[in-house]
């Protein structure tokens, strides 16, 4: 954790996650009823897709009105070629249905889509360019979405490098960043299908590496959405925007007690240079922390 005083700009990294990341719109909902203001923000695959919305401008509201949308089989469109079964046309057309056809560095909120060169293996952040082509290729799961070619890249799913994409907001100039991890579980679904089979797959991947990489996040909320589908889940959007909601609310209230005492703990840190005498007990960070949180877990 790299909590620095005196930057106190929020950025936020959405996570990969397909029809689950209709709790990305809970999330959101949390922080701004917290009153925070998101200065940076990144995302991957269907969290590139919410991150997008958000930064050029659309509220909660019509989030949740086209989380309808956000579903494997409203986004697809049958197309079946060598590189892989399903176009990302629609998604192309939803996107300039709704924001137009505008470019990442048009966005009100500075914004990074992460994506992946399937050729070389290495991660490409695209923070210029055609917006839509960007959340396609962020999305394009490699074998199921044809690769999206930009700038004579061939880019897939952004999950592959980094699926919740924390590295770039340190670099956009963040310095307080959160986290969103949509697979922060140990199980997975059992598969039904080729397409939950291959998914299921990618995830546990991924998975693995994104633990490592999440130690880089000020604040991480990673969600236990195991029982619903990376399909679809319009009949339990409601349900999942409240888990997203609740799970941030909470990290939140967590965060805040933390910062607080954060700030007495450099305040130790001033007055043990200035004078060598004995400080109080007030300002022993990890004890008040730790017994904050052991009292909101109860």
């Amino acid at each position: 954790m790299k909590l620095n005083p005196l930057n106190r700009r929020i950025g936020l990294a959405l996570g990969g996650g397909a029809a689950k990341g209709i709790a990305h719109i809970g999330v959101l909902k949390a922080i701004e009823e917290n009153g925070l203001e998101i200065e940076y923000i990144s995302g991957t695959s269907i969290g590139a897709l919410v991150a997008s919305y958000y930064a050029f401008g659309k509220d909660i509201d019509t989030l949740e009105h086209i989380s309808s949308e956000m579903s494997f089989t409203s986004l697809i469109g049958f197309k079946l070629q060598k590189q892989g079964i399903f176009s990302t046309k629609s998604i192309k057309e939803m996107v300039e249905r709704d924001l137009g056809e505008v470019y990442i560095e048009q966005a009100r909120i500075p914004l990074a889509i992460c994506a992946t060169d399937i050729a070389t293996g290495e991660q490409v952040i695209l923070r210029e360019g055609k917006l839509a082509d960007a959340i396609c290729a962020s999305m394009a799961v490699p074998g199921v979405f044809i690769p999206v070619e930009i700038n004579g890249k061939t880019l897939v799913d952004g999950g592959i490098t980094e699926n919740v994409p924390i590295s770039v907001l340190d670099k956009m100039g963040a310095g307080i960043t959160i986290a969103v991890d949509l697979n922060g579980c140990p199980h997975y679904q059992n598969p039904k299908d080729i397409i939950a089979i291959m998914g299921n797959a990618i995830d546990i991947a991924i998975d693995l590496r994104t633990k490592e990489q999440l130690k880089k996040a000020d604040l991480v909320l990673s969600m236990d959405l195991a029982h619903f589908s990376r399909l679809g889940n319009e009949q339990e959007f409601v349900e999942l925007i409240e888990l997203g909601y609740e799970g941030m609310q909470k990290k939140l209230n967590q965060f805040f007690w933390y910062r607080r005492i954060r700030y007495l703990f450099y305040v130790k840190k001033l007055l043990l240079l200035i004078a060598p005498i004995k400080i109080p007990d007030i300002f022993d960070l990890p004890k008040l922390f730790n017994k904050l949180v052991s009292k909101d877990r109860k």
